[in-house]
């Protein structure tokens, strides 16, 4: 198991009220995969985006990438370790100090490395546990800031591991934060809906994003996704993109009946089986 190491980096000066917009989304690991595809699609729809993530340079890319796509729409990055409490609570400070509005939450943050139950440490464990912890403080803080301003959307990234085992990728601690995550969903949906909040999941099965390459070298991720295609009843693993655009879906108003849905994004994965 790799060492995660816990640098502490300050959050970046600039203010979360510093730009104005119509609607404003924070997404939490918004500097690349399905966070980043989904702020793809926000900022055509004209949404002030906040991504937050820990690499300085990709946020810089994300950025770069934002503005390209939608040259008038703001784009504000945050970096921070969200197994950092200091920058976790850094973070929730300065969403508790906001005035403006926070629309749309995503917490799409992740780590994943198949490991058997066998095989776990106390440290791979607690991984997936800090960060499920670092997610839900987050959430209550822009909770808050929501229920001041009239409500707003939430959508979590689950997983379809989190409700289905599969012994060729063992992810015993991983299935069981993000099992956390969809059973918060739930809750949420039940507890906020007074405040006009609407909380929703979705569970994807393989998507081709960076989080493989954690365990898997960049130049063979291609390689050894192909192999979970036919895993899949559609015939392919899926993209980030087709993620994003359930997501989307989701936070906007499109979905306004919709809260305490966890909803399978899968290729087919939880219908049966080939």
């Amino acid at each position: 198991m790799n060492k995660i190491i816990h640098t502490s980096t300050q959050v970046s000066a600039t203010s979360l009220d510093s730009a104005v917009s119509t609607q404003t989304a924070l997404i939490i690991g918004g500097s690349s995969g399905m966070g980043l595809a989904t702020a793809e699609r926000l900022v055509q729809r004209n949404v002030k985006v906040i991504l937050v993530g820990k690499q300085a340079d990709k946020l810089a890319q994300a950025k770069l990438r934002l503005r390209d796509i939608s040259p008038d729409v703001a784009v504000e990055t945050k970096q921070l370790d969200l197994y950092s409490q200091s920058d976790v609570d850094a973070l929730i400070t300065e969403i508790e100090r906001m005035e403006a509005p926070i629309h749309y939450l995503l917490n799409a943050a992740g780590t994943f490395k198949p490991l058997a139950f066998l095989s776990h440490q106390m440290s791979d464990y607690q991984a997936y546990m800090s960060l499920n912890q670092a997610s839900f403080f987050i959430t209550q803080a822009v909770a808050k800031n929501m229920s001041k301003h009239g409500g707003g959307a939430m959508v979590n990234i689950g997983s379809m591991w989190a409700k289905q085992a599969i012994k060729a990728t063992p992810s015993s601690a991983y299935s069981m934060a993000k099992a956390g995550l969809h059973a918060l969903t739930q809750h949420l949906a039940m507890e906020l809906a007074e405040y006009g909040i609407r909380v929703n999941a979705v569970s994807p099965a393989v998507v081709k994003t960076p989080i493989y390459q954690g365990f898997i070298p960049a130049e063979q991720v291609d390689q050894a996704l192909e192999g979970f295609n036919s895993f899949h009843p559609i015939g392919r693993v899926g993209q980030a993109a087709e993620v994003a655009s359930t997501i989307d879906f989701l936070l906007s108003d499109n979905a306004s009946w919709v809260t305490g849905a966890v909803w399978d994004v899968d290729g087919g994965v939880m219908a049966g089986r080939n």
